[in-house]
C-alpha cells in the first residue's frame, strides 16, 4: 500500500462524506486521537468542504481530551483513553465546542507499542454524536484492526470514522 493509494482511498471516502452531508445540509466535526488529524486532513482535501466541515480537534494526550473536549478526568481514569466512554465524551465535546450537527470521535492504539492484553495494538474505539438526537441513537463501537503497521491501523480507523459521518 503506497502513500498515494492511502491518500486516494481516504480522499474518495471523504468526498462521499462531504457530498452526502452537503445534500443533507449537515455540518460535521471530528475529534481525533490515534488518527492524529488524518480524518480532518482528508475532509479538507475536498474543494468546497468548508460548506460542511465545521471543526477538527486533535486531542492526542489525555490532558488535551480533558481541557479541549471537556472529557471528565474521572471517565479517562476509570475507563481509559481507549474506551467507549471516552470516545462518546469526545464526540459530545466536539459538538459542544462547535456548531456542528454531527461529530465523530476516534481513540485507539495505533502501535507499534502501547498495547496491553486487554487492549492490543489495533484496538480503536469510535463514537458518533448528533446534536439534539434521541439518546437511543447513540453510536459507539470498538474495533480491532489486524494491521501490521501504524499507518495501516490509522488508515483503517480513518476510513471507519468517515463511514460514521455518512447520513
Amino acid at each position: 500500500m503506497t502513500d498515494q493509494l492511502i491518500s486516494e482511498q481516504l480522499v474518495a471516502k471523504a468526498r462521499e462524506v462531504v457530498e452526502a452531508n452537503r445534500a443533507a445540509a449537515r455540518r460535521i466535526a471530528v475529534a481525533e486521537s490515534c488518527t492524529g488529524g488524518l480524518v480532518s486532513a482528508a475532509l479538507t482535501e475536498i474543494p468546497g468542504s468548508s460548506e460542511v466541515f465545521e471543526a477538527g480537534y486533535v486531542t492526542y494526550s489525555n490532558a488535551a481530551k480533558i481541557s479541549q473536549l471537556k472529557v471528565s478526568e474521572e471517565v479517562v481514569e476509570t475507563f481509559g483513553a481507549v474506551s467507549v466512554a471516552t470516545a462518546w465524551a469526545m464526540a459530545r465535546g466536539a459538538l459542544a465546542s462547535s456548531e456542528a450537527d454531527v461529530a465523530v470521535a476516534i481513540t485507539g492504539i495505533a502501535g507499534p507499542g502501547g498495547g496491553t492484553a486487554q487492549k492490543p495494538v489495533g484496538t480503536v474505539v469510535f463514537a458518533r454524536a448528533e446534536r439534539d438526537a434521541d439518546p437511543a441513537k447513540i453510536v459507539a463501537d470498538q474495533k480491532f484492526f489486524n494491521e501490521k503497521t501504524r499507518a495501516g491501523v490509522r488508515l483503517q480507523a480513518a476510513l471507519c470514522a468517515l463511514d460514521l459521518l455518512l447520513p
